[in-house]
């Protein structure tokens, strides 16, 4: 009787007709001299929601999984070539803001420097809100948003109350999504940058 094949991350099946790694005699070594990017980013996708060791130093992915279909690797192989994907990266949360999901109707490719833009940095930016640090040669706070099109970060000004510098901060980054929407093909990413900043939504 044959036996099971090894589950990918203990849930993914690897089910590709074909060779996703190919090894060669490299300066007498076998060595990859090609990975397949679809395996890799499937892969990527199950050691993210099922990796432990992964998760301990990328805390924001503990309480993320992936769709039940997409835990065959055709399945998910079948929906990635249809999208935009050579040179992006797989993102989760670009159209529903704290989604924990990779489903074929939350996930879309983008450009990495416009998932870096997205990334809050919960997990490391401190006791203030995203935006805000606090001055002590000044007694106040401070409002400072990165600006991805020049790489500078911009300071937005001091304010008494950190909410107050926190709104300038989520106004500068809803001008800079609003910039980056309309280079946008896919009027879902264009929609989700329009409205993520805008006051009252979520972050």
């Amino acid at each position: 009787m044959a036996s099971r094949p090894e589950l990918v991350y203990g849930v993914g099946v690897n089910d590709a007709d074909y060779p996703v790694k190919i090894r060669a005699n490299v300066g007498g070594k076998k060595k990859p001299v090609w990975i397949c990017p679809v395996h890799q980013a499937w892969k990527d996708m199950l050691k993210r929601c099922y990796s432990t060791r992964y998760q301990e130093k990328r805390q924001t992915y503990v309480g993320c999984s992936v769709a039940a279909e997409w835990h065959r690797f055709s399945v998910f192989r079948e929906w990635m070539v249809k999208q935009d994907w050579r040179g992006n990266a797989l993102d989760k949360d670009i159209l529903s803001a704290g989604n924990k999901l990779y489903s074929p109707e939350t996930c879309v490719f983008v450009s990495s420097r416009l998932n870096a833009f997205m990334t809050d940095s919960g997990a490391t930016r401190g006791d203030f809100p995203i935006g805000v640090n606090w001055d002590k040669r000044d007694g106040k706070y401070r409002a400072q948003c990165c600006n991805p099109f020049t790489s500078k970060r911009e300071s937005l000004g001091y304010f008494i109350d950190y909410s107050a510098a926190h709104d300038a901060w989520r106004k500068r980054k809803h001008e800079l999504a609003c910039i980056y929407a309309e280079q946008q093909t896919d009027p879902r990413i264009a929609k989700a940058l329009r409205e993520r900043y805008l006051k009252g939504a979520d972050q």
